[in-house]
């Protein structure tokens, strides 16, 4: 089974594999509710038998052997919490890589993520160990008490069983009207986090052009109608938990009103009277205390619902065998995209697009803005897959080759650039930990950036990220073509290679494409400006979406400029 479809199972996987520590979790929560009835009977002894008696050294005994079961108690209860602990971590160690994968590959898709997998895996793992998830434990124990009850006086029993059912009703009652505004408000978080990250991201825009404070109200706004969602839920889920407490305590109360008559009847003795009502509380303090933390009952719920449907989304892959490295031959045929909302009157942001290259060939892709470019690229590099056509790497299709395989044979300088935080080797290396100097440095010469990163404080060890100083556009572009040809791959695809570079920038990537080519790469340029096709040896041009030329560079220009000669630069938009 390869690596995706494995992770498409993974999170079902691994919550099977801690069914056997549920198992022992529950058989640990039966001797604790065992257990928990040694306080009621040791004060049932004390008033009905060691009171009545006199007798010190009973008294000696039963608190030994109480002594010795709350001993019991407490080891039987750390232990449950510490498998409940241990579990959460194991969740986490065991999926916590396939959800970040998943996150990371959600960028690519054309419809919205949903929830951050990360997020809710903390969610899942924060309420494993938590009181309200032991409550849940506890639940099934709830019979025993009322046993107990039942065998003290039939009409405790049902005493207890009718204030039981009042409770249950609050509990019913309190997820029928909070669940829609905790979910909706769950929602409206994660809103709120991704406008956050976006106005971090754009702060050297957002703050020059004075739209701090407007951007600020916005992001206020979100938050307070997220506010105000999760409140009208909590202040519901607060109100039901303060009845459910009240009335637990009124039927404490209650019973030992009534137990206190059976007592004047000479039904029941004293020590029976607070021995019921502690059994009575005890019967109801787990969907108390699952009410209590209902909140985060359905947080959890949700972050284990939304995790179950991410894992399922992902695709399983063909299977794949090992093909030899390729040789450069690339192949559209037929390429069309649609827009992602598919709407009939949208046209496609790419038609029937089709064209060949051979080993050492370098196109040009120019045409205006919107032209579908950028997609192009996305779409060679196997990030966007095709709605009709296919793209075939030496005659074989992207999807049979494995992810590293292909990595291997494909170089890629987005539009967007941004690199991760590490250092600068790690980045033009790929972050691959087997990847020696010379080719980090081979690559950094052919982007001709070596001597800029030398200039560094830390040369290739200089980190970038998170507290650093930034890097210019340029130097970050530089680096990102350094990493596009790192181990010298046969395809790359660099989309608008020069939007940041200056005049030297321009030479060092026109140099950078002979070398490839030389090498016998084949090289695929997104273009605006002219520089950046110097090098390239045919010209392909988008038009809405569809090839309106495609041919070698000096014919195609020829035809671009023969209409009007009396223009300086060539009349293909973009260039």
């Amino acid at each position: 089974m390869n690596a995706i479809h494995a992770e498409a199972s993974a999170y079902e996987g691994a919550v099977r594999k801690l069914r056997r520590t549920f198992i022992a979790v529950a058989l640990f929560s039966a001797a604790v509710n065992i257990l928990m009835l040694t306080g009621p009977m040791f004060m049932l002894q004390v008033y009905d038998r060691v009171l009545a008696s006199g007798s010190v050294p009973t008294l000696q005994a039963l608190y030994l052997i109480v002594l010795v079961l709350f001993v019991f108690l407490g080891v039987y209860d750390f232990l449950r919490t510490r498998l409940m602990s241990r579990a959460s971590y194991r969740l986490d160690q065991m999926v916590g890589k396939p959800a970040y994968d998943i996150w990371v590959r959600s960028a690519l898709q054309e419809t919205p993520a949903l929830g951050r997998p990360l997020n809710d895996l903390a969610v899942v793992r924060g309420f494993l160990p938590s009181p309200s998830m032991l409550g849940f434990f506890d639940l099934p124990w709830i019979p025993l008490y009322l046993a107990v009850v039942f065998y003290i006086h039939a009409w405790l029993g049902w005493l207890t069983v009718a204030g039981l059912s009042v409770v249950l009703v609050l509990a019913l009652a309190n997820q029928w009207s909070t669940n829609r505004h905790h979910a909706k408000a769950m929602q409206m978080d994660g809103t709120e986090s991704f406008f956050v990250e976006q106005s971090r991201r754009n702060a050297e825009a957002i703050v020059p052009l004075g739209m701090a404070s407007r951007v600020a109200g916005k992001w206020a706004d979100m938050h307070h109608d997220g506010l105000a969602t999760g409140q009208v839920g909590g202040d519901r889920a607060e109100g039901f938990a303060a009845a459910s407490k009240a009335f637990r305590m009124l039927l404490q109360s209650t019973l030992l009103g009534l137990g206190g008559y059976l007592a004047l009847q000479q039904e029941i003795s004293a020590g029976m009277i607070v021995a019921t009502s502690i059994i009575a509380g005890r019967a109801l303090a787990p969907v108390d205390q699952v009410i209590g933390q209902w909140r985060n009952v359905v947080r959890a719920r949700e972050a284990h619902r939304r995790l179950k449907t991410a894992f399922a989304s992902v695709p399983a892959m063909k299977p794949i065998i090992d093909l030899p490295p390729a040789t450069g031959h690339l192949k559209l045929a037929g390429v069309t995209k649609l827009p992602g909302d598919r709407r009939a009157d949208r046209p496609p942001i790419l038609e029937n697009v089709s064209f060949r290259l051979e080993p050492g060939d370098a196109v040009g892709v120019i045409g205006p803005s919107a032209s579908g470019k950028s997609t192009l690229a996305r779409i060679l590099v196997g990030a966007l897959l095709p709605d009709q056509g296919e793209v075939r790497l030496d005659e074989a299709t992207l999807d049979q080759w494995s992810e590293e395989a292909l990595g291997r044979q494909i170089g890629y300088l987005p539009q967007k650039l941004e690199l991760l935080s590490g250092t600068i080797r790690d980045n033009i290396a790929r972050f691959d930990g087997d990847a020696q100097d010379e080719d980090v440095i081979e690559a950094a010469r052919i982007a001709g950036v070596h001597e800029m990163i030398l200039q560094l404080p830390d040369g290739y060890a200089t980190q970038l990220g998170f507290g650093t100083a930034p890097l210019s556009g340029g130097q970050l572009q530089r680096i990102g073509l350094a990493r596009a040809i790192f181990g010298k791959p046969r395809y790359v695809i660099l989309d608008e290679p020069n939007s940041n570079l200056d005049a030297a920038g321009d030479d060092a990537l026109s140099q950078a494409i002979v070398t490839l080519r030389e090498q016998g790469s084949t090289v695929v340029v997104m273009a605006h400006r002219p520089s950046a096709i110097s090098a390239v040896n045919k010209v392909l041009v988008l038009h809405s979406g569809r090839v309106a030329e495609f041919g070698d560079k000096e014919e195609i220009l020829q035809k671009s400029v023969r209409p009007s000669r009396s223009r300086p630069t060539s009349t293909i938009e973009g260039v």
